[in-house]
């Protein structure tokens, strides 16, 4: 559920609050390559409402609302090593890429915190199972949208 709520705080966010308030995190600098470091779509309201979000469920689910914070911040941080990752690879903002756009925000996050979350490497698995299902459905249906 942490998952769920941490990457999609942010779309979530964009789709109600347009381009208010989106400022890009990476305040629209190049890498060395001359590419975007790590694009428009990745704002620091999108972040800041990920670790809220995750904060805010994490009582709901008998953890501390920092550790809800954290497990935000390493679901963020993930997803923003995809985004350079995608930009290094000549792949738009925004543009699916399957197991690229899954397996660092969640991966990072359960790795680091499985311990706290009382998690077993059987849970991790299916947490990053279930969450890539979710996304890649997800990813597909916002594809077929815009087609």
């Amino acid at each position: 559920m942490l998952l769920v709520v941490a990457n999609g705080t942010p779309v979530i966010i964009g789709i109600l609050l347009g381009t208010r308030l989106d400022w890009p995190l990476d305040g629209n600098h190049r890498f060395l390559d001359g590419r975007p470091l790590l694009g428009p779509s990745k704002t620091i309201r999108g972040i800041i409402g990920a670790v809220m979000a995750t904060a805010l469920l994490a009582p709901l689910l008998g953890l501390a609302p920092t550790r809800g914070a954290a497990f935000g911040l390493l679901a963020m941080a993930g997803d923003l090593l995809s985004s350079f990752i995608k930009r290094r690879l000549q792949i738009a903002p925004s543009q699916s890429a399957p197991l690229l756009d899954q397996l660092p925000e969640t991966l990072i996050p359960l790795g680091v915190m499985h311990p706290l979350l009382g998690a077993t490497a059987v849970e991790v698995l299916l947490a990053v199972l279930i969450f890539m299902a979710i996304d890649l459905i997800f990813s597909h249906l916002h594809e077929r949208r815009e087609l």
